[in-house]
């Protein structure tokens, strides 16, 4: 047998990175879901200040007052959205990837498939936004507000249907960026130069992102578009205390949940190959 073949027999196969890949973001996700819920409970607020120390006091005030699991209100909404987003993003992809004829014949087209993984992400994102608006929702409330996943649908499609749920989708649809879930990380040079990019990418994006929180969760006029509201935060708040509120917060859960996911996978994967 030649090392090629070799290769190829020792390659997990789809379904089995797709489960891992579902795995390990869902590990990362859950063990950064406070640091999450903390930066998002900023960045919606246009009187909140932000700092470490704020936010410290604020995951010390939520767990004295409602305890642990308070911390990781809207964590339900993320691991039900963790399946679903990897299986339609790699669906999506081979699709795209046959629809735009991406590598035919053993050709290299990079470009092509840049589009293809840019449209994959995009069409799971639209499928699976509402989760997305929910796990904002959930973050910034309390159980008085929303006491399960399901009353927080309930109450905003009556609100405004799902026109509402889908409040933030076009400055999402703006910083779409390859996600860890069902994206095998191969390396640990891989997970570092990942990491980096994706630190500097999200904080290059970081204004559609409040943008989108603020949108998703009301504080924001039905009237006012993405690119409005981008110009009414920046006159008010200004850039450090409106537009990148809470920006750190992202420089310390990234590394964080790209090294949990790479770890989580390497042993989710020796642990299924070990049963075979």
């Amino acid at each position: 047998m030649s090392q090629e073949e070799r290769e190829t027999t020792n390659r997990p196969s789809v379904t089995i990175s797709l489960i891992c890949g579902a795995i390990a973001g869902a590990v990362a996700k859950t063990t950064i879901a406070p640091l999450d819920r903390t930066k998002i409970y900023f960045q919606v607020s246009n009187t909140r200040g932000y700092s470490f120390k704020s936010a410290l006091k604020f995951v010390k005030f939520t767990y004295q007052q409602h305890g642990f699991l308070a911390l990781y209100r809207g964590n339900s909404a993320t691991m039900a959205r963790v399946m679903p987003y990897a299986a339609i993003q790699f669906a999506a992809f081979e699709q795209y990837k046959h629809l735009l004829r991406v590598d035919l014949h053993g050709s290299k087209t990079p470009g092509r498939r840049c589009i293809v993984g840019s449209m994959a992400g995009a069409t799971a994102t639209c499928l699976t936004y509402p989760l997305d608006t929910a796990k904002a929702r959930l973050s910034v409330s309390t159980k008085q507000e929303y006491n399960s996943l399901a009353s927080v649908f309930i109450k905003t499609y009556r609100e405004g249907g799902l026109r509402i749920l889908y409040r933030g989708l076009y400055p999402t649809l703006l910083i779409i960026y390859k996600e860890e879930t069902g994206q095998p990380v191969t390396s640990p040079w891989r997970m570092l130069f990942g990491a980096f990019a994706g630190l500097i990418g999200q904080s290059s994006s970081y204004p559609l992102d409040i943008v989108r929180r603020r949108m998703q969760t009301g504080r924001i006029p039905t009237w006012q578009g993405p690119f409005n509201a981008l110009i009414s935060i920046y006159k008010t708040e200004g850039l450090k205390k409106g537009l990148y509120k809470g920006l750190s917060m992202n420089w310390v859960k990234g590394p964080i949940s790209v090294g949990v996911s790479f770890t989580t996978y390497e042993y989710v994967m020796e642990f299924i190959k070990s049963l075979s």
